[in-house]
């Protein structure tokens, strides 16, 4: 309990778009006329999960680590939101009887925005003056 409290107090932001991303998971989306548009859907994955794999290495990197890009650090940016990912899909296909769907491609999508945020990071972080 004392670690997920430390957590919400370094990465607040991180908190709030977890939060979102699990809400907008099991909310019925309502039509628009953006369903018409092709692949809104994955690109939407791609934005929801990229921007919060970056609002977390953004406050990550500005609390000024030295070894800022850390194993722990990617198991916390892109190994957690990955699987979270998964088992939000399995959850869609599994538990909201039939208002949702799990798609696997979604997966994909979220572990592009995810993996596109780790390698902004990492560049980032090799620009970073060290300290």
């Amino acid at each position: 309990m004392l670690k997920i409290c430390r957590l919400l107090r370094n990465y607040p932001l991180t908190a709030v778009c977890v939060a979102a991303i699990w809400y907008l998971s099991f909310f019925t989306p309502p039509h628009t006329e953006l369903d018409n548009v092709r692949f809104i859907d994955k690109w939407a994955h791609v934005v929801m999960y990229g921007g919060t794999c970056a609002v977390f290495w953004a406050e990550h990197l500005l609390k000024g680590r030295r070894k800022a890009v850390t194993r722990a650090a990617v198991a916390a940016g892109w190994l957690a939101p990955l699987l979270m990912s998964g088992a939000i899909e399995l959850l869609q296909a599994y538990c909201t009887g039939g208002r949702r769907s799990g798609d696997w491609l979604d997966l994909c999508a979220n572990a592009t925005g995810i993996s596109l945020a780790l390698g902004t990071a990492l560049l980032l972080a090799r620009r970073r003056p060290r300290q």
